[in-house]
């Protein structure tokens, strides 16, 4: 029998929406209409944090804090935050059900897992309201784990904090946390696994960390790829990653 009790997965770019398009596209569109155009880099490295935390990283990055006081003649502010948050939220409840997709692999290895007495839980960086419209749909195409939990039943405390992935324990009745598996596509994953104590893995393929569609990356050539794997799984690695892992058929060879 698997020591392994649980493994706990993240939402978009690892079980579902294949690159974590839904939040980047939304999050692009509020800093372009505030005035100040992130690129792709800034909105991507905040992936997998509760989604006013991203957006107040954002504005302190020096780039965006620089653009924002030349165009508003003062440093950003919490105040600034809540008002991009404000416009942040209703765009993307507006489009999450288009990105509900499960991605490759999922259910045959969610199945796969249940079949060995794992039970599935996961953690999130949308709120309450977000997953409303995500958990039904995804559930609709094939994907439900045991039990979720976002920032919102931990006191906002999401990513890198690792409360969320005690409450899937404790709803789980998982033994001990040398029992867990948390799975995930960002680097605020890998903390949230590490600050948890749990054994962390990072997914490359389809993954917020690549940022690439599963069209734009499946026509790279080879050497391309692996090129993008390799950086990938270096950036894992440094925030502390026990295992980095292809796609997320890898994690079955961690039980």
């Amino acid at each position: 029998m698997s020591r392994i009790e649980a493994v706990i997965f993240d939402w978009a770019g690892t079980t579902v929406d294949y690159g974590c398009f839904a939040p980047v596209q939304v999050f692009t569109e509020v800093f372009k209409n505030a005035g100040v155009e992130p690129t792709m880099e800034e909105v991507r490295e905040p992936m997998g944090m509760l989604k006013w935390d991203h957006i107040r990283t954002m504005l302190e990055m020096p780039r965006i804090r620089s653009a924002w006081k030349e165009l508003y003649g003062r440093e950003p502010e919490d105040e600034d935050a809540d008002k991009l948050y404000e416009s942040y939220e209703p765009s993307l409840l507006k489009i999450l059900d288009q990105y509900s997709d499960p991605k490759p692999y999922v259910l045959e290895t969610v199945q796969a897992l249940r079949d060995k007495g794992i039970k599935i839980g996961s953690t999130t960086g949308y709120t309450d309201v977000m997953m409303g419209i995500v958990v039904p749909r995804a559930r609709e195409l094939g994907y439900e784990p045991d039990c979720w939990f976002s920032p919102d039943s931990t006191g906002g405390m999401g990513r890198p904090h690792p409360y969320m992935i005690f409450r899937n324990m404790e709803e789980l009745k998982v033994s001990a946390v040398d029992r867990v598996i948390k799975a995930g596509d960002t680097i605020s994953d890998i903390r949230e696994g590490k600050n948890a104590g749990v054994f962390t893995i990072g997914i490359l393929e389809g993954s917020s960390l690549l940022g690439l569609s599963r069209e734009e990356y499946e026509s790279l050539p080879e050497a391309e790829k692996e090129k993008l794997l390799k950086e990938g799984e270096e950036k894992y690695r440094a925030a502390g990653a026990d295992a980095v892992v292809r796609d997320i058929r890898g994690i079955l060879e961690y039980i």
